[in-house]
Order: structure tokens, then C-alpha cells, then sequence
């Protein structure tokens, strides 16, 4: 018995060298493909990386070309074509084309259209992104439109038993179907911001007794309440230009207060009630801009409103004032209390009841109003195509 099983021991000697031989082999045939392939992987890694760095480094021209067309740096129909280098962007060399395509021009408005080629060379063999993109001019001689008592592109109406001067049907009297520019809200807001973008305006209430020293510049984003907790019957004058984006109200409410335009601007930047554009003359019943009975209006001034106006303050406006109230897409709804001097605007229709409108060949029509007479807006519209080529 015990010689069988030492034979049996002895039988198994080498098994586990053999086993450690096969693991060996296997772990070589392993560890080479597992090396081959991180080696692969690492090749690879540094191609795509500096592919990417390419491709964000031609993206940098295109957007720096963008920027030169916003701008309209050396860039004109007279001059088609103009090509330009940007070093050390990502590690890599890009040279831009910029060249001038087209235009196509229609009323105000012009659109050009422009080729970019972005060529980014550095650790790759290159990438180039081959875009096209529009920008357009909007140009408009709006001086017109104070040329008349009352001008709308669509219809006015005289409610009685109001009159206007000069009359209808002679020169500077009423015009209605009015066929010259007219003003967009982009236009104006492009204008107006820039006196007071450096003035925000938080509360959506303003008490006019806490602005002795006067109202404006500001920026309310939002709607906006203008009142008189105060005396009653207190003045106070516009400083600077009253911007909101939202409804506003002024007089609705609490104590009566007299407001000076003293030659400057409200806009109301709300198309509550504004036309839409394939109506044009088919105005909404809200109002973007609403004048009540508490306040009582003098001196010369602007009053702007993208959606509706609806206007009923008393009037305290003498030959020696010139007031432009316009709806810039909406209804200029009037019934104030006391004779306008100047001139009403309404994209939809104007509509007047109460007191009589006078225009006279006031100094101010010839740019003394903090309005666009012309404008020039450059705005860059879209990107049209883009298209990325590995070189």
C-alpha cells in the first residue's frame, strides 16, 4: 500500500511547473496585445489632442472675423477681400480670408453676406472651417414723420368735437397710408440705451415726490408705476431719458403732479397692443403706455411707446412747445384734457377726442428732439453654413 501511493506522488512531480510555464505564456500574449493597444492609445490621444487644438484654434478665427464684420474693420464691397494671420492660438498658426460675397438691399434695410475661411495649422496637418455669415444695415431718415399734426401708415380719426391745424387736406395737416420710414423698436432701444444703461432702475413704483432734483436717466426692466404720494399738484421735470421695458403707468393714481418733458424722451420698450405684422393695421386693446387724469404734462419732450398709447392727461403745453407722441407699431389713442402742440404718430391708427392738436414749423423739428432723425443700426444676423475640413 505504501509503495503504491509514493508511486503515485512521484507521477505528479513537474505539474506545477507546467501549470506556471502555460501562465506564462498566456500573461506574454496578454501583457504584448495590452501594451500594443496603450501604445495605440497613446498615439492616438496626442492626434486627437492636437486635432481638437486645431479645431478650436480655427473656430477663434471665425470668431475673430465675426467680430471685424460687427465692427466693419476693412470690410467693404470696395474691398472684397482682405486676409490676415493670429499666432500662439492653442500652440497653432490660423490665417483668416474674409471676403465680401453679395448684398441684397430692400427699403431701409441691406443685407451682406460674407465668406470666412479659418485655417489653424500647428501639430496636425491642419483644419480649416469654412463659414458663411450675413450682417445688415438698417438706415432710415424718420424726420418726416413730425412734418404732419398726424401721421400714421394706416389711418387716424378725428373724434369731435376736436380740430387739427394745419387741417385736413392741406400742407402738414393729417396723413394718413404714411409711406415714408418709420422706426423700429430695435432702432430706438439701440439709441436710447446708451444713455442709460449705467442707471438701473429696481422698484416697479416711482414716487415723483422723492425726485425734486428730477427724473432720468434711468432703466427700469420691467413694468413701472410713476406716481405722487406727496403734495398735490408738486412739479418735477425729466433730466435725462426714462426707459422701461414693461407697461408702464403714469398719473393713474394718488395725487395730481404736473411733469415737465423738458426736451427729453420717454420710451417704453412693450408691444402691449401692437399690430401684428401681418396686420398691420389691426392694433391690440392693450396699451404699452398709459397717461391718466393725475398728471398734467408741459414743456417739449418725446413720448415713445413700441405697443399701444393710451393718452389722457391734462395739457398744460403753450405755442413755444413741440410734444411727439408715437406709437412705434401700435394705437395712439388721445382724449387729453387741453390743446397738443406738435406732432401725433401712430403705426396702427391715431386716434384724438377732446382739446385740439396745432403743428407749427417749431425749431425743434430740426433735430432740437432727443429722437433718431436718422439712424444707422449694423447688426450681425446669423451664421449660414459651417463646414469643417481635416487637411
Amino acid at each position: 500500500m505504501k509503495t503504491a501511493v509514493k508511486k503515485l506522488v512521484r507521477d505528479e512531480r513537474g505539474q506545477a511547473m507546467l501549470l506556471a510555464v502555460i501562465l506564462l505564456l498566456v500573461s506574454g500574449l496578454v501583457v504584448s496585445s495590452l501594451m500594443s493597444y496603450m501604445g495605440t492609445g497613446l498615439v492616438t490621444g496626442r492626434v486627437y489632442e492636437s486635432r481638437v487644438a486645431e479645431l478650436y484654434a480655427a473656430d477663434a478665427g471665425v470668431e475673430d472675423a465675426v467680430w471685424k464684420i460687427q465692427n466693419d474693420i476693412g470690410l467693404c464691397p470696395g474691398n472684397p477681400s482682405t486676409t490676415y494671420n493670429i499666432s500662439g492660438v492653442n500652440g497653432n498658426s490660423v490665417e483668416v480670408t474674409i471676403t465680401y460675397v453679395t448684398n441684397t438691399t430692400s427699403n431701409t434695410t441691406t443685407t451682406v453676406t460674407y465668406q470666412i475661411e479659418s485655417t489653424a495649422t500647428g501639430g496636425g496637418s491642419g483644419t480649416k472651417i469654412e463659414a458663411y455669415v450675413s450682417a445688415t444695415t438698417v438706415t432710415g431718415n424718420f424726420s418726416g414723420i413730425l412734418e404732419n399734426v398726424i401721421t400714421s401708415p394706416c389711418d387716424y380719426t378725428l373724434g369731435g368735437p376736436t380740430q387739427v391745424d394745419p387741417p385736413e387736406g392741406e400742407e402738414h395737416g393729417p396723413e394718413a397710408n404714411y409711406t415714408g420710414d418709420w422706426p423700429t423698436g430695435e432702432i430706438l432701444s439701440e439709441m436710447y440705451w446708451d444713455s442709460v444703461k449705467d442707471y438701473p432702475y429696481t422698484s416697479d413704483t416711482l414716487d415723483v415726490k422723492d425726485y425734486a432734483a428730477g427724473i432720468g436717466p434711468l432703466c427700469r426692466d420691467g413694468t413701472l408705476d410713476i406716481e405722487n404720494t406727496g403734495t398735490a399738484g408738486l412739479t418735477v421735470q425729466l433730466t435725462g431719458t426714462v426707459y422701461v421695458t414693461g407697461d408702464t403707468l403714469i398719473g393713474m393714481t394718488d395725487k395730481a403732479f404736473t411733469l415737465d418733458l423738458n426736451e427729453q424722451t420717454i420710451f417704453v420698450l412693450s408691444d402691449s397692443g401692437a399690430a401684428p405684422e401681418d396686420d398691420p393695421c389691426n392694433p391690440g386693446n392693450e396699451y404699452a403706455l398709459k397717461f391718466g387724469t393725475k398728471c398734467t404734462l408741459t414743456g417739449s419732450g418725446c413720448i415713445i411707446a413700441v405697443g399701444g398709447i393710451e393718452f389722457k392727461p391734462n395739457l398744460a403745453f403753450t405755442e413755444g412747445d413741440f410734444v411727439f407722441v408715437l406709437s412705434v407699431s401700435g394705437k395712439t389713442y388721445m382724449q387729453p384734457n387741453g390743446d397738443f402742440y406738435g406732432s401725433l404718430a401712430g403705426s396702427a391708427e391715431v386716434y384724438i377726442q377732446n382739446g385740439d392738436a396745432h403743428w407749427f414749423d417749431s425749431p425743434f423739428i430740426d433735430e432740437g428732439l432727443n429722437f433718431p432723425y436718422t439712424a444707422v443700426v449694423n447688426r450681425f444676423d446669423t451664421i449660414a453654413s459651417w463646414d469643417v475640413n481635416q487637411l
